[in-house]
């Protein structure tokens, strides 16, 4: 049993066709259709269901095929291991992001890191914390995005930045002449959250606590950006990571205060396995952070 033979019927299970899964294979169909004959037959099992015009795979075949699957996708990690061992920096890193920073962060972070990593392209999930842990625990990202608090075991944090929260209201309204205001006075009026399960709103709520109070009506939206749009449209006031707020999201409908000192803010950081086997890649991310020209970024050593 060859890594070859198992592409073939993979192929050929996928395409239910000997021809075009021959074409996909770049061989011949008799060169397909003897490799698997020749597989079944050391096997001692029909893998595959023949008849005129059709092919498909029989029970068993069903079963081996998705080991199959599995078998050749662990041997594609084999070789981008090996691959990283010689050149960390090349090929593509897994990067999980939280709803709350991707939109905001990446155009900046992505620019900063093709200087440091030209051969290092990003591939980009972004989900909620509580999703990104399980893919990072099940290898199927290699770093994360986040906002800490953030305790898993078995994998490494390191605060990269600190980011103020500001309040945003409708252009004329009664709190718009504010130089800056206290997190208790985000009360008396409608406010806009994200809906629950979203850290940024607990973190919104455990920063102005009265939000949360019967007097205070609450009004919830999918994301930062519908938040804004809301808040444009005369609808309430809400409270938004500074990013957010930046050029091009800045808009001429609604007015930016800030809190008075010390303003509540969220601490970013970057996540990944203890045993990840590109550290330099690592390294690169935390350099593209310390290149990053924004204002609504505060960054640490």
């Amino acid at each position: 049993m060859t890594l070859t033979e198992l592409r073939y019927i993979v192929a050929l299970a996928q395409d239910g066709n000997f021809s075009r899964a021959a074409e996909r294979c770049s061989v011949s169909q008799p060169t397909l259709s003897v490799a698997i004959a020749r597989l079944e037959d050391e096997l001692g099992v029909q893998l595959f269901e023949r008849g005129k015009g059709f092919v498909s795979p029989s029970a068993v075949g069903i079963r081996v095929v998705e080991q199959a699957q599995r078998t050749l996708e662990e041997a594609e990690q084999v070789r981008q291991i090996a691959m990283w061992g010689r050149n960390q920096l090349q090929g593509p890193l897994r990067l999980g992001v939280i709803h709350t920073i991707g939109p905001y962060l990446l155009p900046l972070l992505i620019q900063s890191l093709r200087r440091l990593a030209p051969e290092m392209p990003l591939a980009i999930e972004e989900n909620m914390t509580a999703s990104l842990a399980e893919m990072l625990r099940d290898n199927e990202i290699d770093v994360a995005i986040l906002a800490l608090p953030f305790d898993m075991p078995g994998v490494v944090t390191r605060a990269v930045y600190d980011e103020a929260f500001k309040v945003i209201v409708p252009r004329g309204h009664a709190w718009e002449r504010k130089q800056v205001i206290l997190p208790e006075e985000v009360a008396g009026d409608e406010v806009l959250l994200l809906k629950a399960g979203n850290c940024f709103r607990d973190q919104v709520l455990g920063a102005c606590p009265q939000v949360s109070s019967p007097e205070t009506g609450v009004r919830l939206g999918h994301s930062i950006g519908t938040i804004r749009c809301m808040v444009a449209s005369g609808l309430g006031v809400s409270v938004l990571p500074d990013s957010a707020l930046q050029y091009p999201y800045s808009n001429d409908l609604i007015s930016v205060i800030p809190f008075a000192p010390p303003a509540p803010s969220r601490r970013v950081a970057l996540a990944w396995r203890a045993g990840f086997v590109r550290p330099r890649a690592i390294d690169a991310l935390l350099a593209a952070f310390r290149q990053l020209e924004s204002s609504a970024y505060r960054l640490l050593d």
